[in-house]
């Protein structure tokens, strides 16, 4: 029941957030391995770009790649925040009855690596189809699926089993980074406003002041490995499934480090934190809220 009411969770956020995302996946990939000022700025910052795709690819661009999105956040997030569940509810991430800090990040990532391999082939297609766009605001490279099954099929038949886990060498430092820094400030921050006694300690308050918090690091910590993430899985690929401008995570970090300078790492931060904040703080809270009414009503 834990991965069930994590993965319900996880798609009440994604519902909110999805445009955003869209968002978020065009501006990482605008300007590519390109120095300042040597490319077309279709969008020039998240308000910019919400408005442009809406105008140009219309109001359901905006949704663009929204089924896989809800699949993978389904079994992404509910394999990540219901492994976390487990843990925490058999004290392991408690010392002398307090949250342990390292712990809750040792959990968080574990919880995080497991999430994103199963995840990785949706995330995978996600990509792909949130880039597609009109060719006159094109950004990255643009595949031509029709939806989530026929993009997974035309990677399988001309790729194999391997190539629908492509990119998941950024995944995993991405969700596990982005798991830790989300799960263990969740906790922690969870403990503190219960200590501060702001809000009775059954407040659903408690839960959402925890995740504006949380949301704040969580974008901090994962925008790099986002971005990596975000231009690994959209890159060209040869006939043999190997990418056509970056061999790996690595690569892609120090291409772009190189290339757009530390600014290209956080490219998109506005949109970043527009699409991970609202996502974190309703993700969480929800999470929580579903939970205790769970053991409510399981008490009864």
């Amino acid at each position: 029941m834990d991965f069930v009411l994590s993965g319900v969770a996880a798609c009440g956020a994604c519902l909110f957030t999805n445009p955003l995302e869209v968002v978020k996946t065009r501006m990482q990939l605008q300007g590519e391995l390109k120095s300042r000022g040597s490319y077309s700025v279709h969008y020039r910052n998240v308000f910019h770009a919400f408005y442009t795709i809406g105008k140009v690819d219309g109001l359901l661009g905006l949704q663009k790649g929204l089924v896989p999105a809800l699949y993978y956040q389904f079994f992404m997030n509910g394999v990540r925040l219901g492994s976390y569940a487990i843990i925490e509810s058999s004290g392991y991430i408690h010392t002398n009855g307090r949250v342990s800090g390292l712990k809750t990040t040792l959990a968080g990532a574990v919880a995080g690596v497991v999430g994103a391999v199963m995840g990785s082939p949706i995330y995978l297609v996600k990509t792909h189809l949130q880039s597609q766009s009109t060719s006159s605001i094109a950004v990255g490279h643009q595949y031509q699926h029709q939806g989530m099954m026929h993009a997974l099929s035309v990677i399988y038949r001309q790729h194999g089993i391997v190539g629908l886990w492509r990119g998941s060498s950024a995944a995993v430092p991405r969700v596990s980074v982005g798991s830790a820094a989300q799960l263990s400030t969740f906790s922690s921050s969870k403990e503190l406003v219960t200590d501060l006694q702001v809000f009775p300690e059954d407040s659903w308050m408690v839960a959402l002041s925890a995740g504006m918090i949380s949301s704040v690091v969580v974008v901090l910590a994962m925008t790099p490995f986002d971005v990596v993430s975000t231009r690994l899985y959209n890159q060209p690929v040869d006939h043999l499934g190997k990418g056509q401008l970056y061999k790996g995570f690595t690569d892609c970090f120090s291409k772009t480090l190189k290339k757009e300078g530390l600014a290209g790492l956080y490219k998109g931060l506005g949109a970043s934190y527009f699409r991970l904040g609202p996502h974190t703080i309703l993700s969480l809270f929800f999470w929580d809220e579903l939970r205790k009414l769970y053991r409510k009503k399981h008490k009864c």
